[in-house]
């Protein structure tokens, strides 16, 4: 049965939301302003609704690019004009920091979409009458949508998709049916580079199979769970100075432009450091770049990154020191003592923040730390620690990576 609601305003995951009669609804795809018909949707949480129609549309309403959308779950917002999303985008940082009761100046947001993204993960399936589907998830299901095109990534990863359903065809024909399989695609200097993961073990046939399917799609390396299949090519990126061989799998900064960004305003606000540490430093987007002008001590969990880091940093001439330690920093974080000879700490943990790390960094003496995060609400729990240990929270920088969707990163100073 349908209803009729007002759209209040747009929520933090990029969905309407209707207050009327007290109780917030959720609706995707609508925005501030509209009148629209709804439906339930079955199977969730009873606040949610299904888009039927827009009875009454914002003059901010444009026509969407893809013609997946509200299909595809990969974006959220391509109906809504370009100011007006940058405005929701940077408010959903300032409104999380205030609520956290962090008093600091948001800078506007920085758009470093670029040429687009250069990762994604597609996932396959062969659903009834084994019919299969290559594509992404759907919005709020973990049903398949078939894509043979994506209007948001990179020219670099031309040829990605196609790749993506050559190499799903063998393997789910020796899969049970409905059984999910992930292929994770990232354009390097050197072409594709592939990781599958959801196959189990294969045999030899199976091997030479995809081996051929790598070669004529002329992929740099394909690797399934992150053991090597095929290598034509070494898959390298180039961070600052130096090129990095990416590990199978690893961590890689959605857009180049996104890397890129991230890495100025990190650069911009450790100062005259001259000795830094790099927490949570992944294949040393950050190292390889601060090495330029500080000495450079990065950890991080992931052993196959720090030997990559290490690599590419002996590899590049005219770098300053840098010392890469595989250590899990969610269990053993740098404590004070640890910490008292660095002029600068730059922070870049995943979604879940660093509470641990960050407890320790408000008792150090360190005069300046960098924090990166691709989370606000783990980022302003995680700044409240270093606030309440005496440092000044002095500059905040949303970056829209992710354009499209409700993710936004951002970089903060803290000093004492």
């Amino acid at each position: 049965m349908a209803e009729r609601l007002l759209i209040d305003h747009l929520g933090h995951r990029g969905d309407g939301v209707s207050i009327e009669g007290g109780e917030a609804i959720y609706v995707p795809y609508t925005l501030p302003g509209e009148t629209v018909d709804v439906g339930p949707v079955p199977g969730h949480h009873p606040d949610r609704r299904h888009l039927l129609a827009v009875e009454r549309a914002s003059p901010e309403r444009i026509t969407p690019f893809c013609p997946h959308f509200g299909v595809c779950g990969g974006c959220a917002i391509q109906h809504w004009e370009t100011e007006a999303y940058r405005a929701w985008k940077r408010s959903i940082v300032a409104e999380t920091l205030a609520q956290a009761r962090l008093d600091c100046d948001v800078a506007p947001l920085v758009d470093a979409h670029g040429k687009g993204r250069r990762r994604i993960t597609l996932h396959a399936r062969l659903g009834t009458h084994e019919v299969l589907k290559v594509g992404f998830a759907a919005t709020n299901s973990h049903e398949v949508v078939p894509i043979d095109h994506c209007p948001i990534l990179d020219p670099a990863l031309h040829g990605a998709i196609e790749a993506g359903w050559a190499l799903a065809e063998p393997l789910l024909s020796k899969i049970s049916m409905g059984k999910p399989l992930d292929i994770q695609v990232s354009a390097t200097d050197n072409g594709l580079d592939v990781d599958v993961r959801g196959s189990g073990p294969l045999p030899a046939t199976m091997i030479a199979s995809l081996s051929r399917v790598a070669e004529q799609h002329g992929l740099a390396r394909l690797t399934r769970h992150g053991e090597l299949v095929l290598l034509r090519k070494p898959p390298t990126v180039r961070m600052g100075a130096a090129q990095v061989t990416l590990p199978a799998g690893s961590f890689l900064q959605a857009t180049t432009a996104g890397e890129e960004t991230l890495a100025e305003l990190v650069l911009e606000r450790i100062g005259r450091a001259k000795e830094t540490a790099d927490l949570f430093c992944g294949v040393g987007p950050f190292a390889l770049r601060l090495a330029a002008r500080t000495r450079v001590f990065a950890f991080d969990s992931d052993a196959g990154a720090i030997e990559a880091l290490r690599k590419a940093a002996a590899a590049t001439p005219g770098l300053k020191p840098v010392k890469a330690e595989a250590r899990d920093l969610f269990r053993r974080p740098l404590v004070p003592q640890e910490l008292r000879d660095f002029d600068a700490v730059v922070f870049d943990p995943p979604r879940q923040g660093a509470q641990a790390q960050a407890l320790k960094l408000a008792a150090s003496k360190v005069p300046v730390v960098v924090a990166v995060s691709c989370n606000p609400s783990t980022f302003a729990r995680d700044a409240r620690l270093l606030v309440d240990g005496g440092y000044k929270i002095e500059t905040v920088t949303p970056v829209d990576q992710f354009r499209h969707t409700p993710h936004v990163e951002l970089v903060a100073r803290f000093a004492r």
